[in-house]
């Protein structure tokens, strides 16, 4: 019975919880990207070289002649997919400035907190001994 009332604990606790949620957002957030990538991005980075798809950039290993990538897969031939290797790095880069952005930009929302003033300069070792002096005289 112990350990059930352990992993209750453990599971309400405010971090898993927070991570449970950043885990769902970012499948989301993933599903945004790979859409903003395949469907906007890669469009027009295909009209730039020439109507090339870089998913079907490869070279079939057994010497074959293929017209695309779905094609060879088809006939079971074994393929260098390098192409979809392009693909993910590109992916990956665009995914990652995404999210330097996105935090960037909370950063800038996040309240900074208003500096605290600073405590005025007190008077120094020299001063307040020049003051005792100068109490000590007219006494």
């Amino acid at each position: 019975m112990g350990f059930i009332k352990e992993f209750k604990e453990f599971a309400m606790k405010g971090n898993v919880m927070d991570m449970a949620v950043g885990v769902i957002i970012g499948g989301a957030f993933g599903k945004i990207i790979t859409s903003l990538v395949e469907d906007i991005l890669m469009p027009v980075i295909s009209l730039c070289t020439g109507g090339i798809s870089f998913t079907d950039l490869f070279i079939s290993l057994d010497g074959s002649c293929y017209k695309t990538l779905a094609e060879a897969k088809e006939a079971g031939a074994a393929v260098f997919a390098y192409g979809q290797f392009i693909q993910n790095i590109l992916d990956f880069i665009i995914i990652a400035f995404c999210i330097f952005l996105m935090i960037k930009a909370m950063n800038k929302l996040k309240k900074e907190k208003p500096a605290e003033p600073e405590a005025p300069a007190g008077p120094t070792q020299e001063e307040l001994l020049a003051e005792i002096r100068d109490l000590l005289k007219t006494k």
